[in-house]
């Protein structure tokens, strides 16, 4: 056996982090333990978990202290509430049954375990390390979680303590606003006043970033910190450096058109995608998008059928490509948005033939009501995407 198990209970600062791995004495894990009791560390020294001194429990159990230990009131919590709750946690692991009574000398445990320096709640610090140490060896035992459990909630979920979310396009069809205009203190506005919906996708336009430079988009991250913002460069050369810049900057995604060669179109979804953020490629002015996609090595996460403003009047929509899009790259993840003139009752059309994304301009950021006139788009795209966020288990 060797099974790892992991779970974080409790608030504040006595919340209780358990990271734990169960194996055979002659197992890895059975090495890390004598290792573990024999090689210690200033401030991070192992101690085996006892109910109560004199009384270790079974398997026997390493106390691994995450967290430098300075001075005598943070031994004392690890040396004491901390301890003897992971002790009782696997003491009544084995008589419930999760852990085999048959086995108990084979096997061994290394537990880490999150002490904040300043918990001062005893109670709070035993109640909460032993809920955390239950779960972790319920799920150890359980190998939880499945792949399938993982690849449905790695977009869904939200990180308690990492502060922000990293928004992820998991649940179209989506609202995308292009901010073009350059005057700062009304983009600021559009972003305020826009609703506070996952639905809401921020694009910084291109000629906001000629205007301001590619800073902007750090300066809008922080009145909009956990929205998904994409820089429309439009790049048609330099596709690496172009997405490193998008990346730098805090940007969620970022744009490239489709009129750039294919070597820099690879090169940009290439970057993008190692340093983790969307390739998105704008098919304005492109005659064929569907040949640019096919000779690429690797599709963009999101295509963009964009009509230009200066043709939107007498350009008809390529919405029709939408279906042959999907069909042809059914095996990828790929989103197509439409853009050009989209207005509530175009945009239940371009949704009507699979669009994923509503990339909306001039109708929202001029509009004298802001709130409103994104609320009758959002009003066509199902309900808000955070009726469906995992809770943190």
């Amino acid at each position: 056996m060797f099974q790892i198990g992991e779970a974080l209970v409790g608030e504040g600062n006595e919340v209780a982090h358990i990271d734990l791995m169960i194996g055979e004495k002659d197992s890895p894990v059975g090495k890390a333990f004598a290792n573990g009791m024999s090689n210690l560390s200033v401030g991070h020294t192992p101690l085996l978990a006892v109910i109560r001194p004199n009384l270790p429990c079974k398997p026997y159990t390493l106390l691994v202290p995450k967290v430098t230990i300075k001075d005598l009131d943070q031994a004392s919590q690890i040396f004491g509430p901390a301890q003897a709750a992971v002790a009782k946690a696997v003491a009544d692991s084995v008589e419930d049954g999760v852990l085999p009574k048959n086995k108990l000398e084979e096997l061994v445990i290394v537990c880490s375990v999150f002490v904040h320096p300043k918990a001062e709640d005893a109670r709070k610090i035993f109640h909460y390390n032993y809920g955390a140490t239950r779960l972790a060896l319920r799920r150890a035992v359980d190998g939880y979680p499945s792949v399938e459990k993982i690849m449905y909630d790695k977009d869904r979920a939200k990180h308690p303590i990492a502060g922000f979310r990293v928004p992820r396009l998991w649940m179209p069809p989506y609202l995308q606003i292009a901010i073009d205009i350059t005057d700062i203190d009304k983009v600021k506005k559009v972003i305020s006043e826009a609703p506070d919906s996952d639905r809401i996708l921020l694009e910084v336009g291109t000629p906001l970033i000629k205007s301001e430079g590619a800073k902007v988009i750090r300066k809008l991250r922080e009145i909009a910190k956990d929205k998904f913002i994409i820089a429309d460069l439009k790049t048609l050369d330099v596709g690496q450096i172009e997405a490193d810049i998008a990346f730098n900057e805090t940007a969620d995604a970022v744009v490239a058109s489709g009129l750039a060669s294919i070597d820099t179109l690879n090169k940009f979804i290439y970057e993008a995608k190692r340093l983790g953020i969307y390739a998105f490629v704008d098919m304005m002015d492109v005659e064929e998008p569907l040949t640019v996609l096919k000779a690429l090595k690797d599709t963009p996460n999101v295509v963009i059928l964009h009509r230009s403003i200066d043709t939107e009047d007498r350009a008809k929509a390529k919405w029709g490509i939408i279906k042959e899009i999907k069909t042809q790259f059914k095996n990828k993840k790929i989103l197509c948005a439409v853009a050009g003139g989209i207005k509530p009752d175009t945009a239940a059309k371009a949704l009507k033939a699979g669009a994923d994304i509503l990339i909306v301009g001039r109708h929202i950021t001029q509009s004298k009501d802001i709130e409103r006139t994104c609320r009758d788009f959002i009003s066509l795209l199902g309900e808000d995407i955070d009726q469906y966020r995992v809770h943190v288990e």
